[in-house]
């Protein structure tokens, strides 16, 4: 029975993560090349992936954790996400297909907490398990990546052809056989907490965890976390569309690299965390943002190929440098009182207000250097912009974050 459910938990994280792989990568590309989209029209896309991360946490944390079993409402969610996936395969029109992508991403940003609440709940032991069931989850991005470039999508021909929104109706039908597949998972009844059942706004929010911004070292970090995901969302948001309009091969395959990368870092992160300690590692993945950006500015899909592949193949160093680091830093900081109020305050900050901030930098800039050219190719602008911003964030935590080791933190290791 123990091997039936982790091979379902293994498929629900498989297709969890097929889906958003299966469209998200190659957004930035399909916008202007399907739907005429403007820089800032690409921004306001985006910016659903925000909205739906600033939402989500009423839905799992006011309505799942309360009334509803999590994996039948991981089941309709993603049925609805089917049907929307259908429409914005059909839509014509950035004006038609926001509507669809914006209730979208307010539907499925749940399903992400959903997953994990699932999978905790089943295993009898997640701190060593949970790593097994999600490195699924990595394995399905990887392959939604590498069968779009499989199937010639992403190519220059496949561009043109305008199949990219093929990519809509393969998302479609995995979040179908999810939806359906969901009903048959492990029940995962609502958590009776005695007398503490009825959870505040502020707690699902994670306001209850403000007061350790009054921390002088955990303001900095916090601060650091929102400028730092202005970089985050121009990767999200333009690297599929550089790397096909520069003609590189097989571009969603080869981004695929970024996420085998950020599982072998995942395990190397204790190891390295230990060694070099909170300050040195945060800062490390604030380098690598700096220096892959600067690959992109000057890389190119000739002899210079190199460049953009180590460029990707950082992203493991980008994101579990920082990011999970960050999340162990933030539990160790916020004790036992704060911890899961303090985990939903940064997600907040990262995935809400840092990436909503990002998403519309990186629009403006692309719009600013198409209409205002300084001489120097296109994509050089604007990756040059993040690389930059990179820089002056680590130089700020470099100076104004003070080194600091906690018992708690040793226990992460």
């Amino acid at each position: 029975m123990a091997v039936i459910t982790r091979v379902k938990l293994s498929f629900m994280m498989f297709l969890e993560f097929f889906i958003w792989g299966a469209w998200f990568v190659t957004l930035g590309t399909f916008l202007p090349q399907n739907l005429s989209a403007s820089g800032y029209e690409i921004a306001n896309v985006f910016s659903t992936q925000s909205w739906g991360a600033i939402i989500a946490p009423f839905i799992v944390g006011l309505i799942a954790d309360k009334y509803f079993n999590a994996e039948r409402i991981l089941g309709v969610l993603h049925l609805l996400g089917a049907v929307l996936m259908y429409q914005m395969y059909s839509s014509g029109s950035v004006g038609q297909f926001y509507p669809y992508v914006f209730i979208y991403m307010v539907a499925y940003m749940p399903t992400l907490a959903l997953v994990n609440s699932v999978s905790f709940r089943q295993l009898a032991n997640p701190e060593k398990s949970f790593s097994g069931i999600r490195v699924w989850g990595t394995i399905g991005w990887i392959v939604a990546g590498l069968t779009i470039s499989f199937l010639g999508w992403d190519s220059a021909g496949g561009i043109q052809e305008g199949l990219l929104k093929n990519t809509f109706l393969m998302a479609g039908i995995a979040s179908l056989v999810l939806g359906v597949f969901s009903f048959t998972l492990p029940k995962t009844p609502p958590i009776k907490k005695g007398g503490k059942e009825k959870q505040s706004i502020s707690e699902i929010l994670g306001l209850d965890a403000v007061k350790l911004l009054a921390n002088r070292n955990y303001l900095v970090f916090f601060l650091a976390s929102v400028l730092i995901c202005i970089p985050l969302a121009f990767y999200y948001q333009n690297a599929n569309l550089f790397l096909s309009e520069i003609g590189l091969a097989n571009p969603t395959g080869k981004m695929a690299i970024g996420q085998v990368s950020e599982a072998v870092f995942l395990l190397l992160l204790p190891f390295l965390f230990t060694r070099f300690g909170f300050k040195n590692t945060i800062m490390l993945g604030m380098l690598a943002w700096a220096v892959r950006y600067a690959l992109f500015a000057y890389g190119n899909a000739g002899e210079l190929t190199y460049m953009l592949i180590i460029g990707i193949a950082l992203h493991g160093i980008c994101y579990d440098f920082f990011f999970v680091s960050g999340q162990i830093y933030t539990d160790a900081k916020a004790g036992e009182k704060y911890k899961s109020s303090a985990q939903g305050l940064i997600t907040l900050a990262t995935y809400g207000v840092g990436q909503l901030i990002g998403f519309w930098v990186a629009g403006f800039v692309s719009e600013y250097y198409k209409e205002n050219p300084t001489g120097n190719p296109l994509w050089q602008d604007i990756w040059l912009v993040p690389a930059g911003i990179a820089v002056v964030v680590l130089f700020l935590f470099a100076v104004l974050f003070r080194n600091e080791k906690t018992a708690a933190m040793q226990s992460h290791t």
